[in-house]
């Protein structure tokens, strides 16, 4: 048995014939040291509803719980799951819900109002599937509700997407996740984690963000921001005259009051809601 009183998770994957599958995004964390730093690195659980995506055999799912998560919701879209993780409900009776859906088709906020009678916060916490990680942060900052219906978010990426996420203006990072995620968000890298810590160990590291809402991020509108940061960033080595030519160019640029000849990533966030704001 393992520290939580559940069979170690090896068992469980070779029992129920969960190989993880690249289609999926999958790498399974085994380590339970790691898994319950994650847990951790998001504050009292005590009295949260947690929401994780993609569980797996419920190797995160297991350090959540025995970490006080209050309550439980996990979205797995892979049915192969289902019988290890009601296994984990089982043993912590009442506390998990196993939603059996895809992440990108999932309301998200329709869940964390199914949790609000229960009061307490609501946060996201999960080792996402590589393939989709990026998409979901990017739902996640760009709700039309603000505050979000979230109260963090701690989030496994690929080490480079991380650095991405809390990039600041002037480094190659620096992007429109940069952009997105410092409007909205506080955001920092909690700690590393390499690749032979999974099965099957991805080619990269890995890295836990953190990310807390900003209260009242600068007032723009959220889908003008995306527009102008993908226009700004799609041509990141040229100047800005020519890279939000689409919006209005050079008067566009003289109307937010920024120097035309310089490029995207010297923008401070303020400087992009400045711009969005000029649109």
């Amino acid at each position: 048995m393992s520290m939580d009183g559940l069979p170690p998770l090896r068992e469980v994957i070779e029992r129920h014939g969960l190989q993880a599958r690249k289609a999926l995004g999958q790498n399974f964390l085994f380590d339970l040291n790691l898994t319950g730093k994650i847990a951790r690195t998001a504050g009292d659980l005590s009295n949260a509803t947690v929401i994780e995506v993609g569980p797996g055999p419920g190797g995160l799912t297991r350090a959540l719980l025995s970490n006080g998560a209050r309550r439980l919701i996990a979205i797995e879209r892979d049915e192969r799951c289902l019988a290890a993780l009601a296994e984990v409900s089982d043993h912590y009776p009442g506390r998990l819900e196993v939603v059996s859906g895809d992440a990108l088709k999932t309301d998200f906020a329709a869940l964390a109002r199914g949790a609000a009678g229960d009061g307490g916060p609501v946060k996201i916490i999960a080792n996402l599937p590589y393939n989709i990680g990026t998409e979901l942060l990017v739902r996640w900052l760009t709700v039309t509700e603000w505050p979000p219906f979230y109260a963090s978010m701690t989030l496994m990426f690929q080490r480079e997407v991380a650095q991405r996420i809390v990039a600041t203006p002037g480094s190659d990072a620096y992007g429109r996740l940069g952009v997105l995620a410092g409007w909205r968000t506080q955001a920092r890298i909690a700690f590393d984690v390499p690749p032979q810590a999974f099965t099957p160990p991805p080619k990269v590291t890995s890295s836990v963000v953190h990310l807390e809402p900003r209260a009242t991020p600068l007032p723009t509108d959220v889908k003008k921001l995306g527009r102008v940061t993908e226009a700004a960033f799609g041509q990141r080595r040229k100047m800005l005259r020519q890279s939000v030519k689409s919006l209005g160019g050079e008067t566009l640029l003289e109307r937010a009051g920024i120097d035309p000849t310089r490029r995207a990533e010297t923008l401070s966030v303020e400087e992009f809601v400045r711009l969005t704001n000029a649109v």
